[in-house]
């Protein structure tokens, strides 16, 4: 269906989904003729989980995580370390280190990169949070979990230069090779990293 012959409503709905990431205007032309015909099956019960999360859940006023609770799960957690605090850009980063379960500290989320390309200036991201909480005498590490991107790389080393005052340590993620991986299918930039980061066999 071209969306020129589609009714305001269905207008609205394809032009609504298609600001979703990973969703351009045929896609979003997709979805919403699935979500039409599955009306009863999937419409509904999402169009119900939509309300009940624009309702219910905010974000932690400590580490910026989403959840229905302020301060979220995470931080009101007694069996997380407080003295460790992983920096990472998203709330979909910290979903992503608790899968793995690789991580027992706090976290603190950025709200994005500095990027001047795209106005993103300090001010624009929870970097005065961040400060604050390392200021706390109980923290002793801060884990900086940035993308490895040029943008990411600059937003680390900007906030090294301000962490550094404070009686913290800062640390990276190792980056390099992954588990399983061969060399001949990674990309020249992770084996860089990989030589970088290499350490005592």
């Amino acid at each position: 269906m071209s969306t020129h012959s589609a009714g305001p409503e269905i207008e609205r709905l394809i032009a609504l989904l298609a600001k979703l990431p990973g969703l351009g205007p045929r896609s979003a032309r997709r979805a919403a003729l699935h979500l039409l015909k599955k009306r009863d099956a999937l419409m509904s019960p999402l169009a119900e989980a939509l309300a009940d999360a624009a309702d219910k859940i905010t974000a932690c006023s400590t580490c910026g995580n989403m959840d229905v609770t302020d301060p979220c799960a995470i931080c009101a957690a007694p069996g997380r370390d407080p003295s460790v605090i992983c920096v990472v850009e998203t709330v979909g980063d910290i979903w992503a280190l608790e899968r793995a379960a690789a991580f027992k500290g706090r976290y603190h989320v950025l709200g994005g990169v500095l990027s001047p390309l795209d106005g993103v200036r300090p001010d624009d991201l929870n970097i005065g949070g961040l400060l604050e909480r390392a200021g706390n005498p109980v923290v002793k590490e801060i884990v900086l979990a940035l993308n490895a991107t040029v943008d990411g790389q600059t937003t680390a080393h900007y906030l090294s230069d301000r962490l550094e005052g404070l009686s913290v340590d800062i640390t990276s993620l190792a980056r390099g090779v992954p588990v399983g991986g061969e060399l001949d299918y990674l990309d020249d930039g992770t084996l860089t990293a990989a030589f970088k980061s290499r350490r005592p066999a």
